[in-house]
């Protein structure tokens, strides 16, 4: 029997009780949404963390005062308190001088939350930092509206400012915020230029802030020491290695604060990949563990479609008896009830796949961003089919194995 003859006869017995083939297909359907639902949100996850957190494609690191491994418990944070030092302008200005292979450097500061008021208008908790003007270049600002600071403005300590789009339409919901002055702690300040609007980062806002140059905050919030000591932004130059750059500003970090060869490093060095590789450590995981759940629905897909194939086999046992009369070898039986479980698991694994598309689609518009990879797809159906066939492996094998006498005598 060929191949296309053993599709039909699989195809027909599963139209022949189209209900019961429905109920068996919901298990795997669900089964597979499910799985692919929480793939595709942890897919969109990384996607998010590369493009949101990590800052992926930017090709900057930043210099702080502690690293990733200062946070490792309590005696780590109190040693990493003692040790680092809060990094000083005199460091910026020795790197500027003496890097080979770094394009900009500029400092940041700050993030400290204050009021914002305009007329009757306040804002709580607004994030403010200072920013060297340089950092606009770094981080490749996209300004909506007006511009970004100048090295005459923040040499000048002048009281401008630099807004995200939640400041600009909180306060100004009739428009004209460019050139309106805002007042911080009492202090006014204008509005130079406003960001394009970013959204949220887990229901965190990233359009609620107000940037000044760094030398106007560090004089009106009490100077850049302690919580607003200032950290360095750094771009290696077009063509060079981000590892190279980072090699260089560590021994250049190092012989500035004449830390002898062996001793560990007072000072933290930050790249994207260190952000992604840390969340990226904590979510595979977690990945596994949120993947298990889905995956026991699969199995139990897996032994409806089992259970239902046995029961089919014990209604079409005379049926099995009069093909093998007519000549079918076990071989034969064997394939027809193989074709038939794994075409009922693989529509049930295309179906899954489809809803999955939907709901990630409806959950990217309205939640959170999701991403099914084609190789992911791909998998899913040939999964889908793989587990079909394996659960419908027994039953097969059963029906191949009866007696055709037997068979025939069956009621």
């Amino acid at each position: 029997m060929n191949l296309s003859e053993t599709l039909k006869l699989a195809l027909a017995s599963i139209m022949a009780h189209k209900l019961r083939s429905f109920l068996t297909l919901l298990g795997m359907i669900i089964g597979m949404t499910a799985f692919m639902v929480v793939l595709s949100l942890l897919q969109g996850f990384r996607g998010y963390v590369d493009e949101k957190i990590a800052g992926i494609g930017s090709n900057s690191f930043s210099v702080q005062r502690f690293n990733f491994e200062d946070f490792k418990d309590t005696d780590s944070i109190a040693a990493a308190q003692r040790r680092n030092k809060e990094l000083t302008f005199d460091e910026l200005d020795f790197i500027k001088e003496k890097a080979q292979l770094v394009q900009y450097i500029g400092a940041k500061a700050g993030n400290t939350g204050r009021d914002v008021k305009y007329g009757s208008e306040t804002l709580t908790e607004v994030s403010i930092a200072g920013v060297e003007p340089i950092i606009g270049t770094i981080e490749n600002v996209d300004v909506e509206d007006g511009r970004y600071f100048t090295d005459s403005e923040n040499n000048n300590s002048m009281r401008v400012a630099f807004v995200g789009m939640d400041v600009a339409t909180k306060l100004f919901p009739q428009g004209g915020a460019l050139g309106s002055e805002i007042t911080i702690s009492g202090i006014p300040y204008r509005i130079i230029g406003i960001r394009v609007a970013k959204g949220t980062v887990f229901g965190q806002a990233q359009d609620n802030f107000v940037q000044l140059p760094i030398k106007t905050f560090g004089a009106n919030f009490g100077g850049l020491k302690f919580s607003r000591a200032p950290t360095f932004v750094v771009m290696p130059k077009q063509n060079v290695k981000m590892a190279d750059a980072v090699d260089e500003v560590r021994t250049l970090m190092r012989i500035k604060r004449k830390l002898p060869a062996g001793e560990k490093d007072n000072f933290g060095i930050v790249t994207p990949d260190a952000i992604s590789g840390l969340i990226g450590s904590f979510t595979s995981t977690f990945s596994i563990v949120i993947l298990f759940v889905p995956g026991i629905a699969l199995m139990v897909g897996a032994i409806v479609i089992m259970n239902i194939m046995l029961v089919a086999v014990t209604e079409r046992t005379k049926e099995i008896g009069i093909r093998k009369s007519l000549g079918a070898r076990q071989a034969d039986i064997l394939k027809q009830f193989l074709f038939e479980s794994g075409l009922l698991a693989a529509t049930g694994g295309i179906i899954g796949l489809l809803l999955a598309v939907l709901l990630g689609y409806l959950i990217s518009t309205f939640v959170f961003p999701t991403r099914i990879p084609w190789w992911a797809a791909v998998i899913a159906i040939t999964m889908s089919a793989t587990v079909g066939i394996l659960a419908g492996l027994f039953p097969a094998w059963k029906a191949a194995k009866l007696d055709p006498i037997e068979a025939l005598r069956a009621d």
